[in-house]
């Protein structure tokens, strides 16, 4: 009877072990995957249809959760108004497959600022998947997809201070951009209140960069000091039309800025791989981390890398 006894025990024990077990695994969330690309709007010309018919084949594959949109969404000059053709010509028709009709959570860039910014907030009304609720904003659990991940979409071109694009706007009739303290401020509030074990910040210019532009020294001055403070593993720009990653200190910088075009780039400090050809990046975040891969506008993987927290 004894032994019976044990026996039983065991293997009830035994099940709740499998049980217990069993729950954990059904408990822990599944991979999300989410693409990001930059400087693409050029209706379907260059290399921008290649790049969205890999970003499909991606996006499909993997279950893609979303699209970032590093900014210059729409060349040379942005977009005027919700019914600008270029919404048809260089969003719509391009990236209609099943797999992107996600939401796409977009930054703006300094050629968007050539036409109207405003233009391109609107059309977050209209739209079922472009997503932009202000110039700058927070997309808290990843946009209620993951709560481990807080994303902070900035608008560089204010923090930059470039004159020379200053001029260029005034050339097109714009007014000056928004002043950047605002901004700023803002950023350090929402990082110093975000309570996500992964923070990522997206902006259309560099901190660091081996590309035509290279690196904003605003930017390193006011906002790479915040991506150390609180914990940022990655800051994803555009701008320079190149695939790159870059580490400095625990942040890595991933431009994605060769989403219809590429040039010339070479390694900086901290350049752990740099390509100048069109494509976009793909990330997927698990127990394991936050893994980046870059995808080439034929649908090739060039280089992978684990963004472990430190």
């Amino acid at each position: 009877m004894v032994n019976d006894g044990l026996h039983r025990r065991s293997l009830m024990a035994g099940a709740a072990a499998s049980w217990i077990a069993a729950g954990a695994a059904r408990a822990q969330p599944a991979p999300l995957t989410f693409l990001a690309l930059g400087d693409w709007g050029r209706g379907g010309g260059r290399h921008q249809r290649e790049v969205a018919e890999a970003m499909a084949s991606t996006a499909a594959e993997r279950n893609g959760q979303f699209v970032l949109s590093a900014g210059d969404n729409f060349y040379p000059c942005g977009v005027q108004s919700v019914a600008d053709p270029h919404w048809t010509a260089s969003f719509e028709e391009i990236y209609a497959a099943a797999a992107l009709q996600t939401p796409w959570y977009a930054a703006l860039g300094n050629h968007d600022y050539r036409g109207k910014p405003a233009a391109q907030i609107a059309y977050a009304k209209v739209s079922p998947r472009w997503r932009m609720p202000a110039r700058y904003y927070a997309l808290r659990g990843a946009g209620a997809v993951v709560p481990d991940l807080d994303i902070f979409v900035l608008d560089t071109t204010p923090i930059t201070g470039d004159f020379g694009e200053a001029l260029m706007r005034l050339s097109q009739g714009r007014v000056s951009a928004p002043d950047a303290a605002p901004q700023v401020a803002w950023l350090e509030r929402e990082l110093a209140a975000s309570e996500a074990r992964w923070k990522i910040v997206v902006g259309h210019h560099p901190i660091r960069s081996g590309g035509h532009h290279g690196g904003s020294p605003a930017l390193a001055a006011q906002v790479e000091p915040l991506l150390e403070r609180y914990g940022v593993q990655a800051y994803i720009c555009g701008h320079d039309h190149a695939l790159q990653h870059i580490q400095v200190g625990a942040t890595h910088h991933v431009c994605s800025g060769a989403g219809s075009s590429a040039g010339h780039v070479e390694a900086v400090e901290g350049t752990r791989f740099a390509l100048g050809l069109p494509g976009f990046t793909s990330f997927t975040l698990d127990r394991g981390g936050l893994a980046l891969r870059f995808h080439t506008a034929g649908g090739d993987v060039v280089y992978e890398a684990a963004l472990r927290q430190t």
